[in-house]
């Protein structure tokens, strides 16, 4: 049950951001800038960062929203998502981004952590200064979007499934223009 009390039937972010929406404005148009503005980075890989950050910070609602998203872009799947969520070094994805993800977990422990062997690593493989810019960016606001979604303890979902139309409507229409959700269900809150 939420800490305080949010409209029914709204998922995750949505409960929090339909109860504040001038504060929605802002963190949807990071979160559009972020994960759909232009970028040499895919918005798949960009949505596999944030999948990555929020499943390191056990954020149910956003690693399961933000895996589905970067599902929808990289062809339906959903298991490069949960290779990339086990062990990133290991996934089927390139060198780059593996270093751009090295980074991003970083950041989520710590914007200290990020240490001069990660950004060089980095850039030997090709990632430019943007990139590394716009991760840092993502996976700092994915701290932030998971704790705002867990601090309120807002519920979620557990059924992978009711993720895929919410998914698809986002990578399709973006951050700014989504404002239903996932429908309701059952479910209990987020672990």
């Amino acid at each position: 049950m939420p800490y305080i009390e949010l409209p029914e039937g709204l998922p995750g972010i949505l409960g929090p951001m339909a109860f504040r929406p001038e504060t929605a404005k802002p963190l949807n148009e990071l979160a559009e800038i972020l994960l759909r503005g232009p970028s040499t980075l895919s918005p798949g890989e960009r949505e596999l960062i944030a999948t990555y950050v929020s499943s390191r910070n056990d954020c149910f609602f956003c690693q399961s929203i933000h895996g589905a998203v970067a599902a929808y872009h990289l062809g339906g799947n959903d298991q490069l998502v949960l290779e990339v969520k086990q062990s990133a070094g290991q996934a089927p994805v390139s060198d780059k981004l593996k270093a751009l993800l090295v980074i991003a977990g970083a950041v989520q422990l710590g914007g200290k952590n990020v240490l001069t062997g990660h950004v060089e690593r980095a850039r030997q493989l090709g990632a430019t200064d943007v990139e590394i810019h716009d991760t840092v960016l993502i996976a700092a606001a994915f701290c932030m979007y998971n704790r705002y979604v867990d601090g309120l303890a807002t519920w979620a979902p557990h059924e992978p499934d009711a993720y895929r139309d919410a998914a698809a409507r986002l990578a399709r229409e973006g951050y700014l223009e989504s404002t239903t959700g996932l429908p309701a269900t059952a479910s209990g809150a987020a672990s």
